[in-house]
Order: C-alpha cells, then structure tokens, then sequence
C-alpha cells in the first residue's frame, strides 16, 4: 500500500512508470493501496454478480472504496451525499487495490468510486505527461473506457507537498516553494528514503533549489519537522499531522507534483441526473484543507468514518 502520482517531461514519464508498477506518492493519513498495485487485499467484499445497475428509480448505486481511511470516508461522504437526495445505496468498502476496484466498476459490480486523478491516469497510461487538473482530466475523458466516466473533480487533492512549520514559514516568508530559494541550502529536507533520487534534480531544474542536507525521514516526516530535525519535510497534502502540527504545506506553482484531485469515478449505466449532481456537489464543497480536518478525527481522534461523513454533509448544506 503506497500512492500515487508524480512529476515533469522526463522525470515524470519516469515516475509515472513506476506508479503503474506500484511506486509511493499520495498516500497520507494511512497507507493507500491506490497506486497501481496488483495485488488485491484479503477480505474483498465485491460480489462475483452484478450489481443492479440504472441509477434510476428502484435501482441500487454501489459506492465502493479502497482499504484506507481517507477512501474509506469519501466513499462514506458520496454514500450518504447519494441517500440524501432519495437514490438506493448499498456500500462495499475497504475492498483493496486499484486492479480489483477499477475491475468491479468496469463489471457493473460497482458503480461509483473515490478516485484521484493523477494515480488514476498513471494506472491506464504510463506515458501520460498531464500534471495540471485539467489536462489530466481531458487525458482521461480520452483513455477511460466508454462504460466509464469521471464526473467533477473536488479541488481537494491528496498530493505531496514540500511542508514546514508554521513557525519557520511566518520567520521567513515562505507561502510557496519558490520562496524557499534564498534559505534551501541552509534547509535539511526530509521524506522517504527514494524522495532524493527522486526530486533533489527536479527541484534543482525546476526551482533552482539546492539544500544542505537530504534525510530518510520517511514515515516520522511530520514529527521531524515538529522537532526541527528537519526544516522542510515531503508530507502528503491530507496528512491529519498537518492540523494536528499546525504545518504549512507551500503551493506549488511550476507543478512539481502533478494534480491528485478526488474525483468520482462511475460506471455510466448505473448513475442518472440525480446521482451525478449529488456527486457533483460533493466535489464543489471538499477541498483540501476541509478534507485534512476530517482526517484527523478519523485517524488520529479515531471518530468513526460514517460519523465524520455525516458532519460535513451537514455543514455543507448536503446531508
């Protein structure tokens, strides 16, 4: 279980290349299996029959959603969003790898999945160059089967990011990546092990940044930054350490990180009018920041997803 997406020309065809294989990127608050991986988690609830398919009046919309929290609470968040506006809805979460998902949806077992953009394009095409939402979202329209379709992306994105705290952003002025072109080589920057060989050249390319020192932080990122072990920190954009540390994610404005937007993805002949626009409100409301504060009541105050889900809907004038 890793994640998705990454980079520019030649090294984001590279990088592209090994997502399709089962390479790291979006993962976040907890592993995600939605990488491209093949290999299919135990206890897949997916039914060998077909789901009732329509999305019309009568008929079921299955939301599945991979085996990760965050999944989990999207695919809860587009259930709930769905029952809301009177459509039938059965739920099969916590199913596993994109091989399996995107198999069911395609089968008519599934109708509706949370997806992300980026990944979900790596996964179909290993050459794709898009890393804006658009162009990877036309690159999609143009690849995805005619069974399936992706309907509006959320600006909420689990993405990588280059992260620091909010101290060392306010003393320096740091609010995006191309700030960080006066301090970097007084900068150590952390992340996992493969995050150097990875990106020190593309930031050197792309932003001109050269830094102290590189460290293998991995999974103690965030918690590096906190302590100041590091200054800079490769920490996924819906990370619930992001709240709970009060880091500052710095935008990205020559789009190192291709786009990682949540997007739902569906099986054409199980969705109708009413479906579509429920789901399609759901993206007009979740963005990133929003998404991050319900992560960390699922992962780290460990509220029940379904719960979570509930709330937002609410708030948002959805549920």
């Amino acid at each position: 279980m890793s994640t998705l997406k990454r980079s520019r020309r030649a090294v984001l065809l590279g990088t592209l290349a090994a997502l399709a294989l089962g390479a790291t990127a979006c993962g976040s608050s907890s592993s995600n299996p939605l990488d491209g991986g093949s290999t299919a988690a135990a206890g897949t609830t997916a039914s060998g029959g077909a789901a009732a398919a329509g999305g019309g009046s009568g008929s079921t919309v299955v939301v599945g959603s991979a085996n990760f929290p965050e999944n989990v609470l999207l695919g809860s968040i587009y259930s709930q969003a769905l029952k809301a506006k009177g459509v039938k809805v059965e739920e099969k979460f916590n199913i596993g790898s994109r091989e399996v998902l995107y198999g069911q949806l395609q089968s008519g077992n599934l109708t509706v999945l949370p997806e992300y953009n980026g990944a979900l394009l790596a996964y179909l095409d290993a050459k794709a160059t898009a890393v804006t939402t658009q162009d990877v979202n036309a690159a999609l329209t143009k690849t995805l089967p005619a069974s399936l379709a992706i309907l509006d992306s959320s600006p909420a994105e689990d993405k990588d990011s280059l992260s620091v705290t909010q101290e060392t952003a306010d003393k320096y002025g740091l609010k995006s990546i191309s700030d960080l072109t006066a301090k970097a080589g007084e900068f150590t920057i952390g992340g996992q092990p493969e995050f150097k060989s990875r990106r020190e050249q593309q930031f050197k390319d792309v932003y001109g940044l050269t830094f102290k020192e590189w460290k293998p932080t991995a999974d103690t990122t965030a918690n590096a930054l906190k302590d100041g072990s590091i200054q800079v920190g490769n920490v996924f954009t819906t990370d619930p350490k992001i709240v709970q540390y009060k880091l500052v994610p710095l935008t990205d404005p020559k789009n190192v990180f291709g786009a990682q937007n949540i997007t739902p993805l569906v099986n054409k002949a199980g969705v109708d009018a009413t479906a579509t626009a429920a789901l399609n409100a759901v993206s007009a409301k979740l963005d990133t920041a929003g998404l991050t504060g319900l992560m960390k009541r699922v992962a780290i105050d460990k509220e029940d997803p379904s719960a979570v889900a509930k709330d937002w809907l609410k708030a948002n004038g959805l549920g």
